[in-house]
């Protein structure tokens, strides 16, 4: 998590997947506002849920370039959006 600390990011922790999808869609708007074109998003590693809803959300976005899971923390998916 070092790594990417300065990176802008979400929690999504005790959220529901509703609820999840809701401020993943936010957050991408607003980080794109800001011209933020890369961040993070916290979904914890738990069950899964919350980090496949995430992967969901990011998929049906037109703004988002490519996201991963980051390597050192899978609780946490790295996200960069198009620059336009």
């Amino acid at each position: 998590m070092k790594l990417y600390s300065s990176l802008p990011s979400l929690d999504l922790h005790g959220m529901d997947r509703v609820y999840a999808k809701i401020r993943v869609e936010e957050f991408i708007e607003d980080q794109r506002k800001m011209k933020n074109y890369k961040f993070l998003i916290i979904h914890g590693i738990g069950t899964g849920i919350l980090r496949k809803k995430t992967q969901e959300t990011l998929k049906a976005n037109h703004w988002v370039e490519e996201y991963k899971i980051d390597n050192f923390n899978p609780g946490c998916t790295i996200v960069k959006l198009k620059k336009h």
